[in-house]
């Protein structure tokens, strides 16, 4: 027994990086096309960041796989991060009263989701003219909101309270408050009688008074563990109304998980006080003693159409057998009653999980789909709603007609990171569609239509440029970030750090930034850009406000807030 026991003392400790090599790396190589983040944006976390996602968060099925030891050496092996040291450059002047909250809230400042701008801008004059570096090592994640002079942003990943929510001056970067949230904040932010409304990613929703950032009131959603808040919440006549995602498809690569039982959902809160109006799944409760299927994720800010009294959104894949007809689809909730009014599904059978790209599929479902989520919200104008998919195809649907297809344009060849991953945008002539198609070869992937909205006819259609960065990991042409339309141009991000401007009618770029380097920040927090990716640029008059450092979804990590101005 001695001698057991002493060679047991003798056994060298875990190789992390052999451990990561052996049971993790599979998900987390360029090549993989899952959603896992690569090895540099894994080691920009910090210790504490990856032991609570082994141990709390979205892997810690995966972790609990591993040995106490292989577990502790892989948290050694890529908690490489520094929490940054972040004092706070506080304003000189106290912030400012709120009133007509004039400039940009929620997920699009235009009705209908169209993230339409009404002005005109020159590109050609923006001058940088602050930055500010998140003290969390991670990825900037979070649309801002800009009004009367006021930004509000959000941010992860760090430790086990990852996500904080900063008020600054939008005109200088300075510090008016900040707010921490229980986990990493990556929804937009909308203002109701003097509080600021948001979501995280443990499913809970936020309202956070304005004017000093203290906690007004806080909801969780649901109680499902891996249930999240991906897509920002709307607000519309007093009420929010709150989509509901999860990251279940991730354990269920684990064969002793019992795959799966989130269910997507939207929540109806009081936006004064939080208070539960109604909660309607997109996978209905079947009667009698059968299970209800799982999936139908919303990913995506909700659509409201008051004339309507509905709210629209697009769903994500089932989980699991058998399949369901309301997985990546359209549904219309009754804005009052949460009742479903109608769906319309594009993807039949498209149960898909991370068990479908992991060497073990035990827990993929037969025959598997594609993984073809509505990643996007629709866009309302008119009488039609405009819904594009990661199957690299956009529908136009009648919204009178229980959402009969019009037209339907394939602009992409989809995948599980490709077609249409975080959004469109629309004027009143056009629809601009960013394409993903991510692909392990950099220069793949990527560009930008412009489609007729009567016809869904393709107007032009712009490549994109091959990327700078090749040879970084995560350095890709993908386009995955939603665009932003003004009268004459249209801005639109790209997976290797550059920001492009388009000439609406042609499609010309006129100009392009290059945020993949190192800036000085307003706060004193050494700051690096990164992908562009799942959050788009915001303008308010004279000032476009972009994120730059989306680690996930391969891309590469970054953690800085950047301020345009024309000059």
């Amino acid at each position: 027994m001695l001698a057991v026991v002493a060679l047991l003392a003798a056994a060298p400790p875990a190789d992390g990086g052999a451990v990561f090599a052996s049971k993790c790396q599979f998900c987390h190589k360029q090549e993989s096309g899952t959603r896992a983040p690569l090895l540099p944006a894994l080691q920009a976390l910090t210790v504490a960041a990856v032991r609570a996602s082994l141990t709390t968060g979205s892997m810690k099925e995966q972790g609990a796989a591993l040995s106490v030891e292989e577990r502790e050496a892989v948290i050694a092996y890529l908690g490489k991060g520094v929490e940054l040291a972040a004092p706070a450059v506080g304003c000189a002047a106290p912030i400012p009263k709120l009133g007509k909250l004039a400039g940009w809230q929620g997920w699009s400042a235009s009705e209908g989701n169209t993230r339409r701008v009404a002005r005109t801008l020159d590109p050609a004059k923006l001058k940088l003219k602050w930055a500010f570096g998140y003290p969390q090592s991670g990825m900037a994640i979070s649309q801002p909101a800009v009004v009367d002079g006021v930004l509000f942003v959000g941010s992860g990943v760090s430790g086990e309270k990852a996500g904080v929510v900063y008020a600054l001056d939008a005109a200088s970067g300075c510090e008016y408050w900040r707010f921490a949230a229980d986990a990493a904040v990556r929804t937009a932010f909308s203002i109701h009688a003097g509080v600021v409304i948001f979501g995280d990613t443990k499913a809970n929703v936020y309202g956070v008074r304005a004017q000093t950032g203290e906690r007004v009131w806080k909801v969780k959603v649901d109680d499902h563990a891996f249930a999240r808040i991906t897509g920002s919440p709307s607000l519309h006549a007093g009420r929010v109304y709150v989509p509901v995602s999860s990251a279940e498809e991730v354990p269920a690569a684990n064969p002793r998980y019992p795959c799966c039982t989130f269910r997507g959902s939207v929540v109806a809160l009081d936006a004064a006080t939080g208070r539960q109006i109604w909660k309607s799944y997109t996978i209905p409760t079947p009667e009698g003693p059968s299970p209800p299927g799982s999936g139908g994720a919303v990913w995506l800010a909700p659509t409201i159409d008051a004339k309507r009294g509905v709210l629209y959104v697009g769903t994500g894949n089932e989980y699991k057998d058998p399949p369901s007809e309301f997985t990546d689809a359209v549904i219309a909730f009754d804005l009052a009653t949460g009742e479903r009014k109608w769906h319309r599904q594009m993807t039949p059978n498209d149960r898909w999980n991370m068990a479908c790209v992991s060497p073990n599929r035990e827990s993929c479902p037969k025959d598997a789909g594609e993984d073809f989520d509505f990643g996007s919200p629709p866009l309302l104008i008119g009488d039609r709603l405009y819904a594009a998919q990661k199957s690299g195809v956009v529908h136009a649907l009648d919204v009178d007609r229980r959402g009969a297809i019009v037209w339907q344009t394939r602009v992409g060849k989809g995948g599980a990171l490709g077609g249409v991953e975080f959004g469109i945008g629309a004027d009143a002539e056009r629809l601009y569609v960013p394409v993903s198609d991510w692909s392990p070869d950099p220069k793949a992937g990527g560009g930008l239509f412009a489609l007729q909205l009567a016809t869904g006819e393709k107007l032009w259609h712009t490549p994109a440029p091959p990327p700078a960065c090749i040879g970084r990991p995560g350095c890709n042409a993908a386009q995955m970030a939603p665009p932003t339309v003004l009268a004459t141009v249209v801005f639109s991000g790209s997976m290797d750090g550059r920001l492009r401007a388009y000439e609406t009618k042609t499609g010309k770029i006129v100009w392009e930034f290059d945020t993949l380097r190192e800036f000085e920040t307003a706060n004193k927090v050494p700051a690096r850009g990164g992908a562009l990716n799942a959050v788009g640029p915001v303008v308010v008059g004279d000032w476009v406000f972009v994120q730059s450092g989306y680690g996930a979804l391969g891309g590469m990590p970054g953690n800085v807030l950047l301020a345009f101005a024309v000059e």
